[in-house]
């Protein structure tokens, strides 16, 4: 089922962020940006190393207005752990929620049900709640935070400019389109 322009689920979690252990719940989510960047597991291969390119881009996403959180099935405890044991994950700073029951994994339709894992799915949130990019990879497919940073300021464009589209590869500052009748046949 498509997710965009659709609420995010109700939920409350565990999560392990800077060194304690916090309750998000989808209340939190709201008043701001945010992007739920959904994983397979701790103490894997590919993982660590979206989760690290993600924490690269952190501080320019938290400029941005965006909070990010990771979520796999794993516990909180587990988050932990592997924060204070791998290097990559030990550069994390934002909040790593723990999702055993699988119920906001189910709630973003990434759940892989015989696996009790979650695909590489990324959404991003706008203020309202409301899901404006979904992005889903098969497990073996890694993503680019750095990507993901263009989406936010495309999507943060398009919120705050009515009427107004960004092109395909649009980077800040570059020209939109603005559809009209004008524009038909000619791009």
């Amino acid at each position: 089922m498509a997710k965009i322009n659709t609420r995010i689920p109700e939920f409350t979690a565990q999560a392990f962020h800077n060194g304690d252990f916090i309750t998000v719940t989808d209340q939190d989510v709201l008043g701001k940006w945010a992007i739920f960047l959904f994983y397979p597991a701790d103490f894997t291969f590919v993982c660590p190393t979206e989760l690290e390119d993600m924490a690269k881009h952190y501080d320019e996403l938290q400029k941005l207005g965006v909070e990010v959180y990771s979520v796999s099935t794993d516990t909180h405890f587990v988050h932990k752990a592997w924060h204070d044991t791998s290097e990559s994950i030990g550069k994390i700073n934002y909040p790593m929620i723990g999702d055993p029951t699988g119920k906001i994994t189910r709630g973003f339709d990434v759940m892989i049900e015989e696996e009790a894992l979650a695909l590489r799915g990324t959404f991003l949130v706008n203020p309202d709640g409301i899901i404006k990019v979904a992005e889903i990879h098969d497990l073996g497919i890694g993503r680019s935070a750095k990507d993901m940073v263009r989406k936010v300021k495309a999507a943060q464009y398009v919120a705050t400019h009515d009427g107004e589209v960004c092109p395909a590869a649009w980077e800040e500052g570059q020209a939109t389109l603005t559809p009209s009748l004008d524009l038909v046949g000619k791009i």
